[in-house]
């Protein structure tokens, strides 16, 4: 597990835009991590708009979405959800209107957004309790954070359904006590750019415990490996670019939401 790396190696927060900050540590000074670097988005959902973006095959992209797809005036991108095939894994809602199922399972989680605008992170009972569709949901596992900032259950022992020796690059999405989102995505770092898509990385226990680190209360993996993927737009228009070499079927686009910003 990781011990304390907040508190070890320290974390600045850049502004890059109201609202939005982005972040970069390593995540152990020694030992397997001290060779993965993590890159954080921090977002205030007051001031920005979440959207779920499939690339449609008209486009010649059979359904696949990159950080190349990210459109003009957008703040940042990233892969959202697991998938099977080619399409998206799991409950799927944009614009308030369902085009997939829900999944199950004990590890499932959902994010969503109802009319208050308040992203959530939804155990599968809280998800089947909701008395209206949300405006935008996805669905990904497995759970990192549970309840009020506990690891599950599963992750106690071996045997219970989640590998917890498997290495491997991650991203993640989890929310704050606060109520702000925070998407991580990590790195090999040891052999420069060309390799940083290596896919090696945190166990499933180590980045639940990072998450927590962070002040997450809820979290869950999205696709790792080859799949994880994110790009942040400066405030110069200048772009930071995290790619990778799989394309997927859904993306997350952050927007400005100027009239909602929060006045210090």
């Amino acid at each position: 597990m990781l011990r304390s790396p907040l508190l070890t190696l320290g974390l600045i927060w850049t502004a890059i835009h109201p609202g939005v900050w982005l972040g970069e540590m390593r995540l152990a000074r020694e030992g397997p991590l001290a060779a993965v670097q993590v890159v954080l988005l921090r977002l205030d959902p007051s001031a920005i708009r979440f959207s779920l973006h499939q690339a449609t095959r008209d486009e010649g992209t059979r359904n696949a979405w990159t950080i190349d797809s990210l459109p003009d005036g957008a703040i940042a991108g990233f892969n959202a959800g697991q998938f099977s095939g080619v399409s998206p894994w799991g409950w799927l809602v944009r614009g308030g209107v369902e085009s997939r199922p829900a999944g199950t399972g004990r590890l499932v989680m959902t994010f969503a957004i109802g009319a208050d605008g308040v992203p959530v992170l939804l155990n599968e009972a809280e998800r089947n309790a909701l008395a209206t569709t949300p405006l935008l949901a996805f669905q990904s596992y497995p759970a990192l954070l549970v309840g009020n900032g506990e690891s599950p259950p599963e992750f106690a022992s071996p045997g219970r359904g989640v590998d917890l020796a498997h290495r491997d690059s991650r991203v993640a999405i989890g929310i704050t006590r606060e109520g702000q989102v925070i998407v991580a995505l990590t790195r090999y770092a040891a052999l420069g750019p060309m390799a940083e898509t290596f896919p090696y990385g945190p166990t499933v226990g180590e980045m639940s415990e990072f998450m927590r680190s962070l002040g997450c209360r809820r979290a869950m993996l999205l696709d790792g490996g080859l799949s994880g993927q994110l790009a942040i737009r400066r405030a110069d228009g200048t772009m930071a670019r995290w790619s990778n070499w799989r394309a997927v079927p859904l993306g997350m686009v952050v927007t400005s939401n100027p009239s909602q910003i929060r006045e210090p």
